[in-house]
């Protein structure tokens, strides 16, 4: 079963989290405990991420059975899935719709994109772990290739400085990566109350995808966080908590 941890009480209403690509439970961690005074809320972390099993796949079919083991588990849940992680939960809600009391994507269609994430696991590759004392000296030699601050930020949360070792399987998401950047063909829809999330600022969900989530996700809403970009969830945390409480409380 993947690794995850629990925030608020049990008899609270369920939300499962479900992160991005190179991400995992611990980048959730703020808002699932700001979200716990009034969800029982519990963040994964993928299979190849963090401390959940390495597998030889990152199928969204494979992806999606792993987070209904989970709900097998601890019942049937609100599901919240970011990038990645999002369109996991929406194959998990066409195929298994009963595990699915309502169903949140955060900045991703299902549909297939064309940017590779390849080159951030070479930049990856490319630190020297045997000068690494602290993130501080990651971080400086990940700048060498990534100028962005909060992108470094966000990848070296998946590095473990003391054991010197990174908690991402970069050969399996590397080899996966078409089947990460697609959506698979899958039979069904979901009629529950759906969320589409998306930032203000990013490309990821346009006007023309609607065409293909609506004969999904009948019930699909749409909402924007302005000046928020793909990472929405980091970038506007208070304004994301938001429209989280708003949609699940209905």
């Amino acid at each position: 079963m993947l690794h995850h941890v629990s925030f608020g009480e049990p008899h609270l209403p369920k939300l499962l989290i479900a992160h991005g690509l190179f991400g995992s439970a611990r980048n959730w961690g703020v808002i699932a405990k700001r979200l716990s005074d009034a969800f029982h809320v519990t963040a994964v972390d993928m299979r190849n991420h963090g401390q959940s099993p390495r597998a030889a796949t990152q199928s969204y079919f494979d992806m999606s059975a792993d987070l209904a083991e989970v709900l097998d588990a601890t019942g049937p849940a609100a599901v919240l899935g970011h990038s990645m992680g999002g369109k996991a939960a929406m194959v998990l809600a066409l195929s298994r719709p009963q595990l699915v009391a309502r169903l949140v994507v955060a900045d991703i269609a299902p549909v297939a994109y064309g940017h590779t994430q390849s080159h951030l696991i070479e930049f990856m590759r490319q630190i020297d772990l045997s000068q690494v004392e602290t993130r501080g000296d990651a971080d400086r030699q990940l700048a060498a290739h990534v100028p962005e601050d909060g992108i470094r930020a966000f990848l070296l949360q998946s590095l473990d400085v003391k054991a010197k070792t990174w908690r991402l399987n970069h050969d399996v998401l590397e080899a996966e990566m078409a089947d990460i950047i697609g959506f698979p063909q899958v039979d069904g829809q979901y009629d529950g109350p759906t969320l589409f999330l998306s930032g203000g600022s990013s490309d990821y969900v346009l006007p023309a995808h609607r065409e293909v989530i609506k004969p999904l996700f009948p019930a699909a809403k749409f909402a924007k966080i302005p000046e928020a970009g793909h990472w929405l969830h980091a970038e506007k945390p208070r304004e994301f908590e938001a429209a989280i409480r708003v949609f699940l409380g209905r």
